[in-house]
Formats: C-alpha cells, structure tokens, sequence
C-alpha cells in the first residue's frame, strides 16, 4: 500500500484478539504502546463470522477511529488473509473465510490476519534462540519463533496426545472444568516434558486464561505471560515483510 501523508503522521493500529472465551480490541502505536483502553466481549457461543464482526463493531465503537491499519489475531489455522479452520467457534462456519477482507471492507483500511498465537508471540518473545509461545485457555494455541522470525504455523492442538483426544481436547478449558485443578496441571506437565523432549526451546511461554491456575513450579525458561504482554504483536505484525506471508487485504475503494 502506497504510504501517503496521512499514514505517516497516524501510524497507530487497531489491534483485535479474537479468542474462544473473549475478543478483545485496543488502539497502538506504531511500537506497539497501549494508547487506549483495552476493551473486550464476551465471544457468543458458537460463534459465526456474522457474530464475530458484530463483536468487532462493538468494541471499535466504544474506541476511537485514530487508526490507520488493523491486525486481526484468530484461534484458527489462517492463509493468505482468509481463516481455514475455527474449530472452538461455529461448527463448519469457519472454512475458508476472508475474514480479513471483510473487516478492510468495514473500516475502509488495510488488515493483517494471521493465527491469535502467532501474533501473542510477535509481542512477548526476546528473539533470541528458538522460542515457543502456546495459550491454555479454550483450547491451545502454540506458536514457534527462532531468532524472531515467526515460523510456519502449525496448528499442534490438533495432535493426538491420547488414543481419543487432541491437545485441545485433553487440555482446553473443558477439560479443566471436567477433571478438576489438580488433574489439568498434572497433564500440563506432561505436555511441558513433551514439548521439552519434542522441541529442546530455549524458552516456554505460558499465557491463555487458564495459566494463571498453575500450581507447580516452572523451570527456569518457562515464563508465565498475560494477553497485555502480547499486545505489541498487533504492532510488530504490520514490521514482517508480506512475503512473509501475505496478510494484507487493500480495502475496496467506496
């Protein structure tokens, strides 16, 4: 997109984190700095794209329109701007989506679109060695970044862990609220020693709504971190070079 006047003097971003439990919406600067409230909705119970945008609408209402760009987290598998999978939202609503079209139709701005914990991971990690990020909230969300480059994403929640359950089955939010405190942290040692074997990172993250019912403690390079922490990312996803992977949707001229 051409980089006019107007773009240069408001760099500022609308940064959207859309999240089985809640979605979320502030206003950034162009280095990531919070210079509005931090705004969220519940998310509707199984939610379709036509709920998702009404959400959205919502929050950006009670910001204000001091924005030039949009960078959209979703809790799905995302390419080229359109959603392929959505699975802890509406059932078979959610494949192949241009979702991040619809919001530039909206706002009559650019979007970036890309995996809710890719983008958490654009904003906490140090960018030093191989680090993983992943989310235990209603389900869980990972994402993989070495020396700070985001790495192709792989939606690992889909992974058997069991005979009859994925990550997301044995250690989302139903499954906290099925077996109980003690019993959830005991699986997610189990998929920290897994991901320690698996993976040999340098650094864990741990964020998501449920990380802060751990009870155990973690090792030197695991970190517990918060959706603020990663708020940043909605900055510093508009910093990657569309090569990268091909995010931006130019918003239809009206």
């Amino acid at each position: 997109m051409p980089v006019t006047k107007k773009n240069e003097k408001n760099p500022n971003i609308l940064s959207i984190d859309i999240g089985g439990t809640s979605i979320k919406a502030c206003i950034l600067n162009s280095k990531g700095d919070l210079i509005s409230e931090f705004k969220k909705v519940p998310t509707p119970n199984k939610a379709t794209p036509q709920d998702v945008l009404k959400c959205i609408k919502e929050l950006v209402a009670t910001l204000n329109d001091d924005f030039e760009k949009i960078s959209i987290g979703f809790p799905g598998y995302v390419k080229c701007g359109r959603v392929q999978t959505g699975v802890n939202l509406a059932a078979n609503k959610w494949i192949d989506v241009d979702l991040a079209q619809q919001v530039s139709d909206i706002y009559g701005k650019p979007v970036r679109l890309i995996n809710d914990a890719d983008q958490q991971a654009l904003g906490i990690v140090a960018g030093k060695g191989f680090e993983i990020v992943f989310t235990v909230g209603t389900g869980f969300g990972t994402a993989l970044v070495f020396d700070g480059e985001l790495l192709p994403h792989l939606e690992l929640a889909h992974l058997p862990i069991t005979k009859n359950k994925d990550y997301d089955d044995y250690i989302g939010d139903k499954a906290f609220l099925k077996i109980g405190k003690e019993k959830w942290n005991e699986r997610l040692q189990r998929i920290i020693e897994i991901y320690k074997t698996v993976f040999n990172y340098d650094t864990l993250y741990i964020g998501g709504g449920n990380s802060k019912e751990i009870n155990f403690a973690l090792d030197h390079n695991i970190k517990l971190v918060s959706n603020k922490d990663g708020i940043k990312g909605g900055a510093k996803l508009w910093d990657l070079e569309e090569k990268y992977h091909v995010f931006t949707n130019h918003p239809n001229k009206k």
